[in-house]
C-alpha cells in the first residue's frame, strides 16, 4: 500500500499505470499532500523526531532527516520517475551536481568511462578533472559512432556516457545501438535526457540504466530554481541511494516545490516552446546569413530520421550555423536583440541566444571547425512572429560588418 499523510486522500490515488503519460504528469506526487490542499507543503525541515527509542535504531519509518528527504521532494521524486518512466529518482542541488551525483555512484578507481564528446562543458571539466584525480579514466567518441562503439569498450569500460541530442551541436546518437554494445559487455549506460525535458526520449524503454536532467531547465521552467533529478532502474536503487546519502545532496526545500510546480505544466510548455521553435527555425532556414540549423525536429537537419523514430516530441533548443562573418558581426546579431537575452541557461519561459563556436573543446569529433560562427537559441513562450523581427533586426545589423 502506498503511504499517505492522509488516509481519505489515499482513497482517491489514482493508479497512475492505467493513466496517459499527460495526466501522470497532473496527477503523480499527489499522494502526498494533506487536509485537501491541492499541492504539498514546503517542508523547511532538518531535524525529524522519533516516538521511541526502537524506531530510532531500526530508521522504520517514513522520514529520518531532512537532507534525506520530505515529503515536498518525494512528491517531486514521484512526478519525475512517472515522466521519465524509471523506478527511483533522488533530487540534487543542480543539473550539475546531479551529473557528478550519477557518475560518483557507479564509478570506481580503476574503471574505463566512455563518454560523448559532444557533452555539457562543466561535465566534460569534472571528468577530466576530479575523476581523473580519482583514477577513472575516460575516453571521449564521437556522439554518431553507433555500433561502432564496440570496438572501443574495454574489460575496464564501467559505463557509457550519453547526451542525446547534445546541448550545443544536437547530435543525435543511436542510443539503442549503444545500449546494445553495452549490456554485451556489461557496462551501465547513462544519459543526460535535459534537451527531450525527461518526456520526449523515454531512455529506460530504450535500454539505459541512469537518466540525469538538469532539472533547472523545463522541470522548474521560469528561470528561477537551480535543480536535477538522477532516475535509475530498480536494480540500481539500492547502490544510487547509498552513493546519494554518502554525498550529502540535498535540494532546497523552496526550489524543490518549484520543480513540482513546473512539472504540473510541463506538457503545456513543451507544446509551444515546440510549435514555437519549428517555426523560427523553418524562417531562419531562409536566411542568406544562415549555412545551417542544427535542429533534429526539422525535416531534412543532421539527425532527423534518429530523432523520429525515438522521440516523441521536440524541445526549444537548437543551434544555428552562420555564413562566414566576423566576431563583430555575431556580436552585432546578439548585442542589439531584445526579446532574446545573452544567457548559457535554457528552458525557461523567456527566449535566450548564446554565441558559441562548434568545434571548441571537441577531441574525437571531425565535423565542426574550430572557426565556424554559430548561435544557440532557446525559443520561448513568445509570439514567434515577435522573435522573428528581433532576429530580422540583428541580421540588419550584421550587414557591412
Amino acid at each position: 500500500m502506498q503511504w499517505t499523510a492522509n488516509s481519505e486522500m489515499a482513497k482517491k490515488t489514482p493508479d497512475l499505470d492505467r493513466l496517459e503519460p499527460e495526466t501522470r504528469l497532473v496527477a503523480a506526487g499527489r499522494r502526498y499532500t494533506e487536509h485537501g490542499f491541492v499541492n504539498p507543503a514546503v517542508y523547511h525541515a532538518s531535524t525529524v523526531t522519533f516516538p521511541d527509542t526502537e524506531t530510532y535504531y531500526s530508521r522504520k519509518q517514513e522520514y529520518v532527516y531532512g537532507r534525506s528527504g520530505t515529503p515536498t521532494s518525494r512528491a517531486l521524486e514521484e512526478a519525475i520517475s512517472t515522466a521519465e518512466g524509471g523506478a527511483f529518482t533522488r533530487l540534487a542541488p543542480s543539473g550539475m551536481a546531479a551529473v557528478a551525483n550519477a557518475l560518483l555512484a557507479f564509478l570506481a578507481r580503476g574503471d574505463h568511462l566512455l563518454m560523448t564528446d559532444a557533452v555539457y562543458l562543466p561535465t566534460r571539466r569534472f571528468v577530466t578533472g576530479m575523476l581523473a584525480r580519482f583514477g577513472v579514466d575516460t575516453t571521449f567518441f564521437d556522439p554518431e559512432v553507433g555500433a561502432g562503439i564496440a570496438e572501443l569498450i574495454t574489460p575496464r569500460t564501467a559505463m557509457i556516457y550519453l547526451e542525446s541530442p547534445c546541448s550545443r551541436t544536437m547530435e543525435v546518437s543511436d542510443v539503442r545501438a549503444i545500449v546494445a554494445a553495452a549490456q554485451a559487455a556489461g557496462a551501465l549506460v547513462a544519459i543526460d535526457n535535459t534537451w527531450a525535458a525527461g518526456r520526449f526520449f523515454n531512455a529506460f524503454a530504450a535500454g539505459c540504466d541512469i537518466s540525469v536532467v538538469a532539472a533547472t531547465k523545463y522541470f522548474v521552467g521560469h528561470s528561477d530554481a537551480m535543480l536535477g533529478s538522477v532516475t535509475v532502474t530498480q536494480d540500481l536503487a539500492d547502490r544510487f541511494l547509498d552513493a546519494h546519502n554518502e554525498l550529502g545532496q540535498c535540494a532546497g526545500p523552496d526550489d524543490v516545490y518549484l520543480g513540482l510546480r513546473g512539472m504540473r505544466t510541463l506538457d503545456a510548455r513543451l507544446e509551444r516552446h515546440q510549435r514555437n521553435a519549428l517555426v523560427v527555425a523553418e524562417w531562419l532556414r531562409t536566411r542568406p546569413e544562415v549555412a545551417e540549423i542544427l535542429y533534429p525536429a526539422l525535416p531534412g537537419a543532421a539527425g532527423h530520421e534518429l530523432w523520429k523514430r525515438d522521440f516523441s516530441g521536440a524541445s526549444s533548443l537548437f543551434s544555428v550555423l552562420l555564413k562566414p562573418c566576423s566576431k563583430a558581426a555575431v556580436a552585432a546579431l546578439v548585442d542589439g536583440l531584445e526579446l532574446f537575452g545573452l544567457g548559457a541557461s535554457w528552458g525557461g519561459y523567456e527566449s535566450l541566444i548564446l554565441p558559441f563556436q562548434p568545434g571548441a573543446n571537441r577531441t574525437a569529433s571531425h565535423r565542426w571547425q574550430p572557426d565556424t560562427p554559430a548561435v544557440r537559441l532557446h525559443i520561448g513562450l513568445e509570439n514567434p512572429k515577435d522573435l522573428m523581427a528581433d532576429l530580422e533586426a540583428g541580421f540588419e545589423r550584421m550587414k557591412g560588418l
